[in-house]
């Protein structure tokens, strides 16, 4: 499964941020808590020159908190600046506001300005309305919800610039493409779903196979499109004829593994070089 998505508003998206990084003292790049290293934008430095950066991982809430901590300090071992989030609990601002605060300033005006960029579906919006305490930016789980800049004002002493969500023009590892289809980082339309679940339900069954047990009462040692057509069984996922309908089956897996319902869980960790990842970027484990 090779995945490639690079549509023309993130061509101008990245034009729009080199024109207005001049504006702003600090970046704050989000990154999904379940994978930092593949959705981390690989050419952020050509993107925003000398400004300071901050690494955000959002979501912290769905990964594995000792996956987590083992990343945030991989980063400040590489000399980044991190710090987990939950944006929906607001879990972790007050580090990321002490973090902001000790930023540099670059500019000559009155409030500090943050550039906030990231992937698609990485959760800034939802970031910003949590900072702001308040409903104001667009928020969904489906990639390209934001597609234009909007500045948002929190307080006389920091202001916000909301960009819309970008990647890179090809995903030279094939496992990264996978894992931001896992995140939901992809447009689906482009996605074979059942080589993705099928893909996932590997991944589980070697690292958390109790999630799979606890969710949907499987086995993680049977075959994936058996699970598959465990979860139709378990489910009533049921066609005309009585046939499962593998295709449901599959988008509720999808689903349920990024609403965080199969429990917190990362898929990578840091500085991880053999194993499944590498395996499936040589070959077609499908």
């Amino acid at each position: 499964m090779d995945i490639q998505w690079y549509p023309g508003h993130m061509v101008k998206t990245k034009k729009m941020i080199k024109q207005h990084i001049k504006l702003v003292d600090v970046v704050l790049e989000l990154v999904d808590a379940r994978a930092p290293l593949s959705t981390h934008l690989p050419d952020i430095d050509s993107l925003v020159g000398s400004k300071d950066v901050i690494t955000v991982l959002n979501k912290a809430d769905l990964a594995d908190k000792g996956v987590t901590e083992s990343w945030i300090k991989f980063f400040k071992e590489q000399g980044f600046q991190a710090v987990a989030v939950d944006a929906l609990r607001k879990s972790g601002f007050k580090r990321l506001f002490s973090l902001i605060e000790s930023a540099k300033k670059k500019t000559i005006l009155a409030p500090k300005r943050c550039m906030i960029i990231g992937i698609p579906n990485v959760g800034k919006s939802s970031l910003i309305n949590q900072m702001a305490r308040r409903k104001s930016a667009k928020t969904g789980d489906k990639p390209g919800v934001t597609r234009s800049k909007m500045w948002l004002k929190v307080s006389d002493r920091l202001e916000l610039l909301d960009t819309p969500g970008i990647l890179w023009p090809k995903f030279d590892d094939k496992a990264v493409g996978i894992k931001l289809a896992l995140l939901g980082s992809i447009k689906e339309e482009l996605l074979d779903l059942q080589q993705l679940a099928v893909i996932l339900i590997k991944y589980l069954s070697i690292y958390y196979p109790d999630r799979l047990k606890l969710r949907y009462d499987v086995d993680a040692s049977i075959p994936p499109m058996k699970v598959l057509e465990k979860i139709a069984q378990s489910r009533g996922f049921l066609q005309s004829g009585g046939t499962y309908d593998i295709e449901r089956s599959v988008k509720t897996l999808l689903n349920e593994f990024r609403q965080g319902k199969l429990g917190p869980l990362s898929l990578e960790k840091p500085e991880e070089k053999e194993g499944f990842w590498a395996g499936i970027s040589n070959q077609d484990i499908v």
